[in-house]
């Protein structure tokens, strides 16, 4: 397919969808691109030459039950977009796979840059690096401030037990796209099952919140939109926090198509991300530890199921041929995590 035809987004249907439920709202002939840096689902940059939108569907191919749920990412940006936390505006849900293939929605498209890389963030200097990374750990600390109930969103999860059922849920997860041997993984698994901390009161959790699934823009590099919402849920706060941690921490791996941006000049150490976190939200993280842990399992595991959707062929984009290499350094990562707490 040519450039403005990519994989997996058929424009001539999304134009007859748009025009029959948002009449008036294209205004001319619809160009689209895939947005590369996603490794899950798939995202598309859409225009038709005055105004532009970003059209998310799941994966081609193989989908595991339970994950790229459409709805659900569009119904907590909905939920949120009134709020001060900055979402895109939603602008369509279709879950009828007779247009693209998939459910898919549509939102507006926000000017911003996701910074992916230490080298991408260097040209900003230490001082903006810092002072955008210390804002990331306040809007977060906004997100969870934000009264479930009150936003539509009280039905959102299931928070008791979230935990050990996350664990579960992930052990799933791999077992779906396990076919081959995982030194470690198991250890890993059990060694945070029967260290399970106690939960804060739950919050809407994004389940994915890293600098990169932000747009920075504008003078004061201010964060204009969080992305990537569809691990999103009602839970534990600190899953988040755990997650933030991990991608603030040295991979020591160079040229990895999978990066954290703690090398940059002026970033944060982990450390401060903690402690300002708990000074802002008020919360207990002294079990912080088991939360970053956590952290390096989940992405282990879902490293390891993108690495099976390349080995069946079944991916877009570059970088995935080196994504199975990268599984045992986050196995390893987490069990050091949990030994030296």
């Amino acid at each position: 397919m040519s450039p403005d035809h990519p994989p997996g987004l058929d424009l001539d249907r999304l134009r007859v969808l748009l025009d029959r439920e948002r009449p008036g709202l294209v205004t001319g002939p619809l160009s689209g691109r895939l947005i590369e840096g996603g490794r899950s689902n798939l995202t598309y940059a859409v225009s038709d030459g005055t105004a532009r939108w970003v059209v998310r569907r799941p994966p081609l191919g193989h989908v595991l039950a339970t994950a790229h749920d459409m709805r659900r990412e569009h119904r907590v940006i909905s939920a949120l977009h009134p709020t001060d936390v900055p979402v895109p505006r939603p602008v369509l849900l279709c879950e009828d796979e007779e247009v693209l293939g998939a459910p898919f929605y549509v939102m507006k498209f926000v000017d911003g840059t996701p910074y992916r890389t230490a080298e991408q963030l260097a040209p900003l200097g230490p001082e903006r690096t810092r002072a955008a990374v210390l804002n990331l750990v306040d809007t977060l600390v906004g997100l969870h401030a934000v009264d479930p109930a009150g936003v539509g969103l009280g039905d959102f999860g299931r928070p008791e037990g979230f935990l050990d059922r996350q664990l579960r849920r992930w052990a799933k997860q791999l077992d779906a796209s396990r076919n081959r041997d995982l030194a470690g993984i198991d250890e890993l698994h059990a060694t945070l099952g029967r260290e399970l901390p106690r939960s804060p009161s739950p919050t809407v959790v994004h389940g994915d919140y890293r600098l990169d699934n932000v747009l920075i823009g504008g003078e004061d590099d201010e964060i204009r939109a969080i992305l990537d919402w569809e691990m999103s849920t009602l839970g534990d706060p600190l899953t988040d926090l755990g997650l933030l941690v991990m991608y603030s921490s040295p991979l020591g791996l160079p040229d990895s198509p999978v990066s954290t941006t703690a090398q940059a000049p002026g970033h944060p150490a982990p450390a401060e991300l903690i402690e300002r976190y708990a000074a802002r939200s008020g919360r207990d993280v002294s079990a912080v530890a088991w939360y970053t842990a956590f952290a390096w399992f989940k992405l282990a595991v879902i490293l390891e199921g993108i690495h099976y959707r390349y080995t069946l062929g079944q991916t877009v984009g570059r970088g995935f041929d080196r994504i199975g290499d990268l599984v045992p350094v986050f196995i390893e990562h987490g069990l050091t995590t949990l030994q030296e707490g």
